[in-house]
């Protein structure tokens, strides 16, 4: 499993000649990484000194959202070994026979399928994605100060996970057919870029004013 290797280990096995692991599965890892560090400033935050003075409404996101980052983190790092293998039922299919019609058919359905099926597991990392940025902005606001960076970092990390992961689904998109899935799929890639690039803008700005 990618995700049981060395950070040494994955980043080689990124840059050799294989295919995968490849932007899906860096996509996914990033993300992970952006929800990891805005748990890491819960942990800074929740219970320590001055943790009394922020809104008892404010205290209970805080908690809540940790416990959500949380489980992100754990389905992301799930999605960078799914990622690797998401492109295999493709080129299985096209290794079918094509001599009569009958296995064109049903090789270009299997096709077919086989995108569908590849974009399924960038667009569960982009929405995980987009849901970290959805939790993070309660700790860019209330957040221990002294790590306000790190809510930064996090917040670009999980927007390159987003982004990242829709590149996947807009590639494998432009090999199907299907128009009224490809125009349902594209309205989805172009609603999360848009919602994403908003939460991140919002995010960043409170983390330069916290910073200032």
């Amino acid at each position: 499993m990618l995700v049981e290797k060395s950070i040494k280990e994955f980043v080689q096995e990124v840059k050799s000649d294989n295919p995968t692991p490849g932007g899906g599965s860096v996509s996914a890892l990033a993300g992970s990484l952006g929800a990891a560090l805005s748990s890491m400033v819960g942990n800074l935050t929740i219970g320590k000194a001055k943790y009394e003075q922020i809104p008892e409404e404010k205290r209970t996101l805080l908690e809540e959202n940790q416990i959500k980052l949380n489980q992100i983190i754990d389905d992301l790092l799930v999605i960078v070994d799914e990622d690797s293998t998401a492109f295999d039922d493709v080129m299985k299919a096209f290794k079918l026979p094509k001599e009569t019609e009958e296995e064109k058919k049903i090789r270009s359905e299997k096709i077919q399928l086989g995108y569908k099926k590849a974009l399924e597991v960038p667009l569960k990392c982009a929405k995980k994605c987009l849901e970290t940025l959805e939790l993070q902005i309660v700790f860019a606001e209330y957040g221990n100060v002294n790590a306000i960076t790190d809510v930064g970092v996090g917040t670009l990390l999980a927007y390159a996970g987003l982004e990242g992961a829709l590149f996947n689904v807009t590639i494998n998109l432009k090999s199907i057919k299907d128009e009224k899935f490809k125009e349902e799929i594209d309205r989805e890639i172009k609603e999360s870029l848009n919602k994403g690039k908003a939460l991140k803008e919002e995010i960043l700005k409170v983390v330069y004013e916290r910073l200032g």
